[in-house]
């Protein structure tokens, strides 16, 4: 095992002039992004394949950083989304019977730079007083002028669309757990089974499973398709995924969920909550620092309870911009009084801004797929009785 001393040097420069110094444990050459930190204390390759990382630069506050490698099946996506990757001390012996390969030769096969040694304390600490900021990963100059130049140059996420570069480029089926290529948009053979469209902003696989779990057909749609294009494959039900960047600057996916709203059942996740948020008349802004970990404290206003929630956003609805409509909001975050949930009154439609799949994180929330399931049934009268 090498130390970090005896590996290439990385510098991480923010937009404020901060500098931070540490060591390569992969990759090489710099990356730029928007600095972030994640409280979870595993799943750190569910988060570096989570879409909604895509621009971003993460931190993990937890110190030790690679103990169980890498295997196939806690993929969230097909790639490494995140733009670099900051950890205290990497770990380059893997101690689990999972592990397929190291966290280095993972990352590196995806281009990306992962860098150790720095006091991801300090750097968590500035975070949460300053905000999330642009910052650059260099492993090739310590010249530190020519770096905050191209930081300042960055134009970092607000207005900015990622969901086109997450994406599917065309529909696919989710069965047996994986993705099924398919030549058109087509359903397996009616067996009772809840039939559900997916519009795809960034999935994670593992809401694709639990929707598979409990008991869904599932087709999943480019984020551009339209909602004549989704309805013409008469599903029971809408799914809008999670997904990275401003939800603002995505106006054709907000259009799409204007379109959708009361034709069929609809459950939104994370950016999927956003979406439902604008479409529905509200306002977004962005979060300070963002929530991003495994330990959110959530209390659902219809029964008291209080969740444990997994959950990554920087952005946020304001309540206040859907005070006239016919919504009722459902579930608060207790760290900051955050919107985290809400339904509307009038149409079969509800959202949260967390994610009951977890991965990494608590399951205190996945009863909200049964909540689905149960208002697709309950809106599926006429197939019902055809079974």
């Amino acid at each position: 095992m090498s130390l970090p001393w005896n590996r290439p040097k990385a510098i991480l420069l923010l937009e404020d002039g901060t500098v931070f110094h540490g060591y390569t444990f992969c990759g090489s050459g710099r990356k730029l992004g928007e600095v972030v930190f994640n409280t979870s204390m595993t799943g750190y390759q569910e988060v570096l394949t989570d879409p909604s990382y895509k621009g971003q630069i993460v931190t993990m506050t937890y110190p030790l950083t690679g103990t169980y490698g890498i295997n196939t099946e806690d993929m969230e996506s097909a790639a490494v989304q995140v733009e670099g990757f900051i950890v205290k001390e990497y770990q380059d012996f893997a101690s689990n019977w999972r592990s397929e390969r190291s966290l280095a030769d993972f990352l590196t096969q995806y281009g990306k730079i992962g860098i150790e040694g720095i006091d991801t304390r300090a750097l968590t600490k500035h975070l949460r007083v300053r905000g999330a900021m642009r910052g650059i990963i260099a492993t090739d100059t310590d010249d530190l002028s020519t770096l905050l130049d191209q930081v300042q140059a960055y134009p970092g996420l607000n207005g900015i669309d990622l969901v086109k570069e997450v994406t599917c480029q065309k529909p696919y089926r989710w069965r047996d757990g994986a993705r099924e290529e398919i030549d058109s948009p087509d359903w397996l053979p009616q067996d009772g089974r809840p039939r559900v469209a997916a519009l795809d902003c960034g999935i994670k696989y593992n809401i694709l499973r639990m929707l598979e779990n409990a008991g869904c057909q599932v087709l999943v749609f480019p984020a551009d398709t339209s909602a004549t294009e989704i309805l013409s494959c008469n599903p029971d039900g809408i799914f809008l995924s999670n997904g990275p960047g401003d939800p603002s600057a995505v106006r054709y996916v907000v259009q799409t969920v204007r379109d959708l709203l009361g034709k069929k059942p609809m459950f939104g996740i994370c950016l999927g909550h956003q979406m439902m948020g604008l479409a529905l008349g509200g306002k977004t802004f962005k979060l300070k620092f963002g929530h991003r970990g495994a330990n959110q404290p959530v209390k659902d206003l219809t029964t008291g309870k209080i969740e444990i929630t997994s959950q990554n956003h920087g952005y946020c609805v304001d309540p206040d911009s859907l005070s006239r409509m016919p919504v009722s909001l459902t579930h608060i975050n207790l760290n900051d009084n955050t919107l985290e949930g809400m339904a509307h009154l009038e149409l079969p439609a509800f959202c949260v801004q967390y994610h009951p799949e977890a991965s990494p994180g608590p399951h205190d929330a996945s009863y909200l797929f049964d909540r689905f399931i149960t208002m697709i049934e309950t809106n599926r009268p006429i197939l019902k009785a055809a079974v």
